[in-house]
């Protein structure tokens, strides 16, 4: 990473927002412990940027020298400032409105809305400290131990809001005022005319869209929220460096309130209505309704469906505000010209003349012109990291997404694996999944050729990797068509399945998905089969499923203890070492799967583990070794 990505200027802002937060708050009200824990712990960022920001501001050579890593893989480690800003921003407005609140009046729902709230900030805190290149900056192993430990407290305090206390009683943000949207207001009338009448739920949010729509075009908008935590187009440093000024400015740049995810307060980037006609950033509404809630966290409704309707016509005004203030996520193109990792910049308008006549092609009447050009595209996809960027800046996703619905097997092929090489471009991410693509994807993987089918597989696990999209990937029906995969594909098939799967189940709502989808049994007959060629992926997805109770009830009526007291015999290392984390976990504050594995003469292996395992396997032994020696004292 060099300075040109993060300067000292953005080290600067990031402090200066944490110390808002800290000196601004006053904890008070029925929240007035999470408000309290969640400063105290925001708090101990100081060090962290500290170190960063005088890394920074040094001539040292690592901040200077141009890095030799490719666009894609700068891109990436450049946005954990950006998702730190994002984080600390939806933590200071949820700081101001849970401090706001005393009444104890107010029903169960708010008290559950505001708890979903304190969750979404904490993980997205936890996340964005995961990001950051301890090594690039040469941060001190005290402040190293100390970012871990607020990451551990982070993460415990989200599985603690998991439970969303009832208890507690807040109002939130639901009753924040409704401000403005944006201009073209023919636009939007022209979007509405074309909703069909029985669509009431649509409707009703889209005349909301247009009323508010008409208040912006009549009047100034005073009453929003600062957007210091949004990235321009010149890159993140003319953000950093402007931060503390604007914040000081009567005309600082604001993100109107309806742009705001009401459980993230986060802007929205994929807005859908539910029920009751109130919008919600897909990825949060999602989790909300994961954990068991049936209403709507802002009005308390009951929710009549389950459905989420993509809002179309706020996510146009959204992206509209965005490129009017010049604040969408920089790929690093302008004007003809890309930016190359060096921070040098290269001609590529002829380039990108020849990539926009190709994507025209895609929707030629000819089928054989069709067939020409998405192959084309396939293959300068695959070559570099400036053809995925030019690609999709010319629009070709949401034409390969429409072209994943078609009969020829041939173009669909070359759509999803399009697409898939797309996607290693992290920018490109969150096109791919705005543009619709994981009910297309998810049809691939369920009824394409066994080669669209395993590249379908391997496309929702490159889109998985951001966190938000495990959500709604495992939201969409792609676990069952997944576990299919894995259970009667090829080889390469089954490998993509497995990595895929994995992946979503590392978030706790895709656990329950799985085992409902029989992938327990699926587990069990890789670890059986006589070739053993994927036992290590088994292993390592039952590994992560065994916390969850419905996974750890289906693993022991599988009948799977005795297999994994096999392995601690005969197996690999590795296989020994997951073998026996995946015991104690079944074992835990579970006397009878303890009784189960004595009877089976665990304890030979176990002990064996202890002398000879891998450091993860000895401590797992040795643990599980404890637990049998109490078992027998009783």
């Amino acid at each position: 990473m060099t300075a040109g990505v993060v300067s000292d200027a953005s080290a600067a802002f990031l402090l200066s927002l944490v110390h808002d937060i800290v000196l601004g708050n006053v904890a008070t009200g029925m929240f007035k412990k999470d408000c309290t824990d969640l400063v105290r712990r925001i708090a101990l960022f100081t060090h962290l940027l500290e170190e960063i920001r005088d890394f920074a501001a040094s001539d040292h050579p690592h901040a200077s020298s141009s890095s030799s890593s490719s666009s894609s893989s700068s891109s990436s480690s450049s946005s954990w400032s950006a998702d730190l800003a994002v984080a600390l921003q939806a933590a200071k407005r949820l700081l101001s409105a849970a401090s706001a609140h005393h009444s104890v009046n107010s029903s169960d729902g708010a008290a559950k809305r505001i708890s979903f709230q304190f969750q979404c900030v904490t993980w997205k805190l936890e996340k964005s400290l995961a990001k950051i290149p301890f090594d690039q900056f040469q941060i001190s192993e005290e402040v190293q131990e100390q970012v871990e430990l607020v990451r551990a407290q982070l993460s415990r305090a989200t599985e603690r809001y998991g439970s969303l206390n009832s208890r507690k009683v807040s109002n939130a943000i639901s009753q924040l005022p409704e401000k403005e949207r944006s201009d073209t207001n023919h636009e939007i009338s022209a979007k509405l005319d074309s909703i069909p009448e029985n669509c009431t739920t649509l409707r009703h949010a889209t005349d909301k869209a247009t009323k508010i729509l008409e208040r912006v075009n009549s009047s100034s908008i005073p009453s929003e929220v600062c957007l210091s935590n949004e990235v321009d187009s010149k890159g993140q440093d003319n953000l950093a460096a402007k931060g503390a000024e604007q914040t000081k400015k009567p005309d600082t740049l604001v993100i109107p309130v309806d742009f705001l995810c009401p459980i993230s307060l986060e802007l929205m980037r994929d807005p859908v209505i539910v029920a009751t006609g109130q919008t919600y950033e897909r990825s949060y509404i999602q989790r909300w309704i994961d954990c068991g809630n049936v209403t709507c966290p802002k009005t308390q409704q009951k929710l009549e469906n389950l459905t989420l309707t993509p809002n179309y016509v706020l996510r146009s005004v959204i992206n509209q505000w965005c490129a009017k203030h010049n604040i969408e996520q920089p790929s690093g193109l302008a004007n003809g010209r890309l930016k190359k990792s060096d921070g040098s910049f290269c001609d590529v308008s002829g380039d990108m003349a020849a990539i926009q006549e190709l994507v025209s092609k895609l929707s030629s009447r000819c089928l054989e012109e069709r067939r020409a050009a998405v192959a084309e595209i396939r293959s300068l996809s695959k070559r570099s990291t400036d053809n995925r960027i030019l690609i999709a800046d010319t629009g070709a996703i949401p034409v390969l997404v429409s072209l994943l619905t078609t009969d020829d097997a041939s173009i669909q092929e070359h759509a999803v694996t399009s697409i898939l090489n797309l996607s290693i471009f992290e920018n490109n991410k969150s096109l791919i999944m705005l543009a619709g693509a994981v009910p297309s994807i998810v049809q691939v993987l369920r009824a394409g050729s066994m080669e669209a089918r395993e590249n379908a597989a391997a496309t929702l696990f490159s889109l998985s990797l951001a966190d938000e999209n495990k959500i709604i990937i495992g939201s969409s029906g792609a676990i069952p068509a997944l576990v299919d995969l894995l259970q009667n594909g090829s080889n390469r098939g089954k490998k993509d399945a497995a990595t895929a799967l994995f992946n979503l189940c590392i978030y706790q709502g895709n656990k329950g998905r799985a085992v409902r989808a029989g992938i327990i049994t699926a587990l069990l007959k890789m670890l059986t089969d006589s070739r053993n060629c994927m036992v290590d992926e088994a292993l390592t997805i039952l590994s992560i499923l065994a916390s969850n109770h419905d996974a750890k009830a289906a693993i022991v009526k599988a009948s799977t203890i005795p297999v994994l007291i096999d392995l601690l015999r005969t197996g690999l290392p590795r296989n020994k070492e997951n073998a026996a984390a995946i015991l104690l976990c079944l074992c835990k504050r579970d006397a009878e799967n303890l009784a189960c594995i004595s009877r089976l003469g665990a304890a030979i292996p176990l002990t064996e583990l202890t002398k000879s395992g891998t450091e993860r396997a000895k401590r797992k032994a040795t643990s599980l070794l404890e637990h049998l020696r109490k078992l027998q004292q009783l």
